[in-house]
């Protein structure tokens, strides 16, 4: 369920509360309820129970599961609290929750009160308020909980720390870390003396990132992948100049919103961390070409990512939990490229075939959760490469045939009718002439369909003209008949 921590994010807690009593409130009335034998929660099994034990076997200890246990107390109760109130609104609809919200409020202090207002309209803004505060609230709610959740786990590790007797791994860690920091210091100095334009510590098991690399001026390239980082400080907003910056393989769960003021940033990687989110400030990196935040634990992008990103030309999500693009990803204009596969994509956004510059799309494996293609999707004229393997699409759009610069294609894996199998094996050729011709009969039937309907109209109305003629004749004769004017004898003679 929507409130249970993710077990990948939290292992210690996951375990831990899947060792609670169910919250249900359901109680057993057998007499072996109250045996000793420990409580599960039905409603999240451990799947990793044995692997999490493995990797620390103090966890089987009952005292040191009890203790964990009354030290997560506050998180339980909140996990049951927001099982009542419901999953966590997407970003997008909590962005538009504020925009709107604002605008209500705006239009309130403006609005000067008189007899006879419009109560319906009243009434009607009060709802929406309600709905934005609502969305706001259920928002801030579930942001708390993840703090929450975050405090508990690291309580946890904590106390499972104090247990652990042998802590030789751990004084190794901190003297490698001692060692390292001295050879990043020497790096440091040289650089803050001399003109450098490229530093690279990949590789160093660094930990931490100190301050003083945002004063290295006229820096144009930073590498800092396959460390430990945690963090990376703010003052790297001081360098101004920087055009590329790699910081992928480490341990970063958040980005610094001062990556916005890196104004000059073409190239971000950030693949590999376990980055839930990214800064909306990363929107105003106007001058980036490159961003990878590929392997991470993205649910989302930012709402203005694509109308403030316009020379974005390469993209790369793969490896996250995105469920849906933005509505603004249709003005990434000079996206070419595009990879989205394992993901949780449930669809595109209309404005997605305004992409008509992008030349590779991957879509593959988002499993049961894409199941269909917008209509327009025949829009992406300069589309080259195309995977959409291991997803629940029945049927091709009938635009495909206008995809005319296709020439890789990949829809295996999929329950596919139209076209059907034999075609597909054929491939892209046939494919594009199958849905070609398919689609051209379907408007030559669409036109057919459509003069058949303007005949009957045109007869229709024809008939009702003469209709209204033939009444109207009969009308004047019955008058004429009606009336008292002098009879034809010629007329009323008998036969």
């Amino acid at each position: 369920m929507a409130a249970d921590p993710n077990p990948n994010k939290f292992p210690v807690l996951s375990y831990v509360l899947a060792r609670l009593p169910s919250f249900t409130g359901t109680k057993s009335s057998s007499p072996s309820s109250s045996s000793s034998a420990p409580a599960f929660d039905v409603e999240q099994p451990p799947p990793s129970s044995i692997e999490i034990v493995t990797q620390m076997p103090h966890l089987a200890r009952p005292s040191v599961l009890a203790s964990m246990t009354k030290s997560i107390s506050d998180v339980a109760q909140t996990r049951s609290v927001l099982r009542t109130l419901g999953p966590r609104p997407d970003h997008e609809t909590v962005d538009k929750a504020r925009v709107k919200l604002s605008e209500i409020e705006r239009v309130s202090s403006e609005s000067v009160s008189e007899e006879g207002e419009d109560k319906k309209r009243e009434e009607e803004m009060g709802k929406e308020k309600t709905w934005c505060e609502s969305i706001l609230k259920l928002e801030e709610v579930h942001d708390s909980y993840e703090k929450l959740l975050k405090e508990a786990e690291e309580r946890l590790v904590r106390i499972y720390e104090s247990v652990e007797k042998d802590d030789e791994d751990g004084v190794a860690a901190v003297a490698a870390e001692v060692e390292v920091n001295e050879e990043v210091v020497g790096i440091l100095q040289h650089a803050l003396g001399n003109q450098v334009e490229r530093v690279d510590l990949s590789g160093r098991k660094l930990r931490l990132l100190p301050e003083a690399f945002g004063r290295i001026q006229g820096l144009l390239l930073l590498d800092l992948s396959n460390n430990q980082l945690q963090a990376i400080p703010d003052s790297i907003a001081g360098l101004h100049g920087l055009v590329e910056l790699n910081v992928s393989g480490n341990v970063l769960e958040t980005l610094p919103d001062s990556i916005g003021l890196l104004s000059k940033l073409k190239i971000l990687n950030v693949s590999t961390n376990k980055l839930t989110t990214l800064p909306d400030s990363i929107c105003r990196c106007g001058s980036l070409v490159i961003l990878d935040v590929s392997f991470n634990r993205l649910t989302y992008l930012p709402t203005n990512i694509g109308s403030e990103l316009v020379n974005l030309e390469k993209l790369m999500i793969q490896y996250n939990k995105i469920r849906s693009f933005p509505s603004s990803i249709g003005e990434m204009r000079s996206l070419t490229y595009l990879d989205a596969h394992f993901n949780e994509l449930q669809g595109l956004p209309d404005s997605f075939c305004l992409l008509t510059n992008l030349e590779y799309l991957n879509l593959s494996s988002n499993f049961s959760d894409l199941s269909e293609l917008p209509a327009s999707f025949g829009d992406l004229i300069n589309l080259q490469e195309l995977d959409l393997s291991n997803n629940q699409i029945h049927a091709l759009p009938d635009t495909f045939g206008t995809l005319e610069s296709l020439v890789k294609l990949n829809v295996s894996q999929n329950p596919l009718v139209v076209p059907p199998e034999e075609v597909v094996k054929e491939g892209v050729e046939l494919v594009k002439m199958f849905m070609g011709k398919r689609r051209i009969l379907m408007l030559e039937d669409e036109e057919k369909r459509r003069t058949e309907e303007e005949m009957e109209e045109a007869n229709a109305g024809w008939l009702t003209r003469t209709t209204s003629k033939l009444k109207t004749y009969v009308s004047d004769v019955s008058e004429y008949l009606g009336s008292n004017s002098p009879r034809d004898s010629y007329l009323e003679q008998k036969l």
